[in-house]
């Protein structure tokens, strides 16, 4: 019951955030979803990721055990999630990134935190560092149709994810000033990915609600499968083992339908599939949890 309503509390501000986006849509306000969508994948998100990487103490062996587990995780969903839409001849473009890589930034890391102290959080940031690289290189490529994805290193996300690592891995200090400066843009993030979700979902076709709450149920079992077993494969500990499983677990991320919006795949099918995924992650997620906690 407490993991129920953790997890709870911390959706709850998904939905309220959206709901403001949804309401703005539906009184007639105009919303210019190209300007938040490049203020947000420009600035705000990346001083988002720079923070939560430089900010972070962790033991170098510990990072790269855990690095090369996710990266050997999310290859293989990577590659049962091709293969799913292939055989149901779904738009790769549109649904493999998001099916691929999860919320586990600011559902993941909170979860992590709860579920297994501060350990788990450092941990939980080395999964989130390695998903944000892979999402914004092979799945940027995925999403824009193709293309050099080395090109993929102009995104602003991407840049800041390295830069993060760096200062992660050298441990080297950022001045007050400037962290509490490019923490408080980050902080602007999520309400502006959230608040454009809302946008987006207020125009959802309905018809699509049957296929997108089966691919959400598939990303969370694939996902968590697939963690487990190469956690146990590659003998990760009790916990880097849960919070990559928890990690891989997470709902599909907002910053896939900003992805699908810029590089015009079917954004509304993208919203689509991270409300739904996260409404079951309440159900979900402490299914998952309890099997580590």
């Amino acid at each position: 019951m407490t993991l129920a309503l953790t997890v709870l509390q911390i959706v709850a501000p998904v939905f309220v955030l959206a709901a403001i986006g949804f309401a703005w849509v539906k009184a007639g306000y105009a919303y210019d979803t190209a300007f938040v969508t490049r203020l947000a994948m420009t600035l705000a998100v990346p001083a988002l990721i720079f923070s939560a990487l430089a900010d972070t103490a962790l033991d170098p062996a510990a990072v790269a055990r855990v690095a090369w587990a996710t990266l050997l995780a999310y290859g293989a969903v990577l590659g049962a999630f091709w293969g799913i839409c292939a055989v149901l001849r779904l738009d790769a473009r549109t649904y493999v990134a998001p099916l691929t890589f999860g919320n586990t930034g600011n559902l993941g890391l909170p979860l992590a935190l709860f579920a297994f102290g501060e350990t788990g959080l450092a941990l939980a940031v080395v999964v989130f560092a390695v998903m944000a690289i892979l999402a914004f290189t092979v799945g940027l490529w995925i999403v824009a149709g193709g293309g050099n994805p080395m090109l993929a290193l102009k995104e602003p996300m991407v840049g800041a994810t390295l830069l993060g690592g760096v200062f992660l891995w050298q441990d080297w200090p950022v001045p007050d000033v400037a962290m509490n400066a490019i923490a408080l843009v980050g902080e602007m993030a999520i309400p502006l990915m959230l608040i454009t979700l809302g946008v987006a979902v207020a125009r959802l076709r309905p018809g699509r609600v049957g296929l997108v709450v089966a691919l959400s149920v598939l990303k969370a079992a694939i996902s968590a499968f697939i963690g487990y077993g190469v956690g146990l494969w590659l003998d990760l500990g009790p916990v880097a083992l849960g919070v990559l499983v928890v990690q891989l677990a997470t709902p599909v991320a907002v910053t896939s339908y900003l992805l699908a919006e810029k590089y015009g795949a079917d954004a509304e099918a993208v919203a689509g599939l991270v409300v739904v995924s996260t409404v079951l992650s309440v159900a979900i997620l402490p299914i998952v949890l309890a099997f580590f906690v």
